[in-house]
């Protein structure tokens, strides 16, 4: 009888292969429901992240324009020298001035990059390029973001891009 008992432990010592298929399907199952899960996240999360640097740059813009004798800054152009007035300190005028004549700003630290297609280039709406990260409205001061592809501006009011 120990004989016996001996070869069946020696016999039961791995996983059959119809066990390791059931764990093979029941991962699959399980991937199959969480990834889609994690690309929702990272698409809601690039969404966040423009909609909060968008609210950021329209109150600086309009920080400025309340210092700058209701003149807004002058965006346009290739990053960072767009941003250059909003990161400097800059004179009554909107001249960047570091004496002691520049007193108002800076109003960002760093150029913002565009969370969407990572460009921090600036055109005026409806003249974007395929590098352009902002668009930025010079006669109402308001800034948006583009898409991937520099084609679209992205609607943070309804996450989307239009």
């Amino acid at each position: 009888m120990n004989a016996v008992t001996h070869i069946r432990r020696q016999a039961r010592r791995g996983f059959t292969l119809v066990e390791i298929l059931i764990v093979v399907i029941i991962l699959g199952i399980l991937a199959a429901i969480v990834i889609p899960q994690f690309t929702n996240a990272s698409t809601n999360a690039r969404a966040s992240s423009v909609t909060s640097q968008l609210q950021t740059l329209r109150s600086q813009v309009q920080l400025w324009k309340l210092q700058h004798n209701d003149t807004l800054p002058t965006l346009i152009g290739n990053s960072p020298a767009c941003w250059s007035q909003l990161m400097s300190k800059t004179n009554i005028n909107g001249t960047v001035d570091t004496s002691a004549a520049g007193i108002y700003g800076p109003y960002l630290e760093t150029s913002p990059k565009n969370p969407l297609n990572n460009n921090a280039d600036v055109a005026a709406v409806g003249s974007q390029t395929a590098t352009t990260g902002w668009t930025f409205d010079t006669s109402t001061g308001n800034i948006y973001a583009t898409n991937q592809t520099a084609t679209l501006s992205f609607d943070e009011s309804t996450g989307t891009v239009q």
